[in-house]
């Protein structure tokens, strides 16, 4: 099998039994989900769920975060991991919405970037859900799942290694949805250390399944 092959089967697959596939982050505006998405590295979004309904009402827009102290801030992330650099961050990132973006979050990947604590992941997560461009995001799940069913290589080293061969294979238009497939894919089926090869779709398809 081809890894064109490959690639057709897998999406179809996910195109017939899983038609919908949305970021399981709640929010209501580009703002929030920004700053849910920096909240979410290395922590799950159900915490952060249960965290940023405060984090809002609080803070609604990027001028009231940008006005607020570090400590106001951290208050109310403080169950979230890593809490400190996440509260200077957001608080950087809103100053900057502000100051050089009008308080609207940009739709450019490479312009997220500049924000406090918006990596490449984060900036594609912003770019390809809120805005709806043909961005991959490559978390551990992502990273994980390419690379066990065989669309990423498994020499591949890194995120960008991992999202490079994606993008090269999957449609533009499909790349929002396709994320969320690998992702919801990695969360719930292909588990790191006990992946349920049983109840996954994938498996005549997949390399690690083969190897197992």
């Amino acid at each position: 099998m081809t890894t064109a092959e490959r690639y057709q089967h897998i999406i179809e697959w996910f195109k017939a039994n899983v038609p919908v596939a949305e970021s399981e982050l709640r929010y209501r505006s580009p703002y929030e989900l920004l700053v849910a998405v920096i909240l979410s590295a290395q922590c799950t979004d159900k915490r952060v769920n249960m965290v940023t309904p405060a984090l809002f009402k609080a803070f609604p827009t990027a001028k009231e975060m940008a006005q607020a102290e570090v400590g106001e801030i951290y208050e109310h992330i403080k169950s979230i991991s890593y809490p400190n650099s996440k509260a200077k961050n957001l608080k950087g990132t809103a100053e900057m919405l502000v100051s050089r973006f009008g308080s609207v979050v940009p739709d450019d990947v490479d312009e997220l970037q500049r924000l406090p604590g918006v990596g490449r992941k984060t900036a594609n997560v912003v770019a390809s859900v809120v805005y709806n461009k043909p961005a991959i995001a490559v978390d551990t799940h992502v990273f994980r799942v390419a690379k066990r069913v065989g669309l990423a290589s498994a020499a591949s080293k890194t995120p960008l290694d991992v999202e490079r061969q994606l993008t090269a294979h999957i449609a533009p238009a499909l790349r929002p949805t396709a994320h969320h497939w690998l992702i919801l894919h990695g969360r719930y089926i292909c588990l790191a250390r006990q992946p349920k090869c049983e109840e996954c779709g994938l498996t005549k398809w997949c390399k690690f399944r083969r190897k197992n």
